[in-house]
Order: structure tokens, then C-alpha cells, then sequence
């Protein structure tokens, strides 16, 4: 299935139930591949109707770096931090917390 028909699918996923976050979810980081502004409409809903879908975070900062809005990413690094730890969602935590730690220029892997 090539990335239109998924896009496609997806829409008419949400169609049907718009507050799904897990399709939502999908269409931002499908949308993400080819259209960084819609990827980013998509990703706002889930942080603004479901800041609890752990997952949303570490893709949404990613792109906020990509079009250079650091505070944003800053923002919800943080955010995104204190709702892993909340949900106890460890790995999301530990993978956010790599990311923003990078973001930081704290990688340390990367000096070794």
C-alpha cells in the first residue's frame, strides 16, 4: 500500500471517529513523511484532546526541531516527560529523555 492510499485510509478512519487518538496519531506521522505542516495539525490535536498519548511526544519534538521551533520542543520535552513518568510508561520516558537530552546537547554517547 503506497503512503496516498494509507493517508487516504486513515482520513476516512477519522471520519468516522475523530477522537480515536491512535488514528490520529497515525495520520501525524504518516503525514510527517511528506507534509510537515499537516503532520504538525495532527500532533496538536493530541497534545491539545489527548496529552496523555505518550507516544505523541517524542515524534511532536522531533518535528518542532525540524522547523526550528526549539522552545516548543523544549516545552513539551517536558511536558511529555512528566506524563510518561505519571502513566508509567518507562520506555517512552527513557527514549523521550535520550531525545531531550540530545536536544540539550547532552548526549554523552556521542563524545565517547
Amino acid at each position: 500500500m503506497d503512503a496516498n492510499t494509507r493517508i487516504e485510509q486513515l482520513e476516512s478512519f477519522y471520519k468516522q471517529d475523530p477522537n480515536d487518538a491512535f488514528t490520529i496519531y497515525a495520520l501525524a506521522t504518516e503525514y510527517k513523511k511528506s507534509n510537515k505542516d499537516k503532520a504538525l495539525e495532527y500532533f496538536e490535536i493530541l497534545l491539545n484532546d489527548h496529552p496523555n498519548y505518550t507516544g505523541t511526544y517524542y515524534h511532536v519534538c522531533k518535528l518542532y526541531e525540524d522547523l526550528g521551533k526549539e522552545e516548543l520542543a523544549g516545552k513539551y520535552y517536558r511536558i511529555g516527560l512528566q506524563i510518561c513518568q505519571k502513566e508509567g510508561k518507562m520506555h517512552a520516558f527513557s527514549e523521550l529523555q535520550q531525545a531531550f537530552n540530545k536536544f540539550q546537547g547532552l548526549d554523552y554517547e556521542d563524545e565517547v
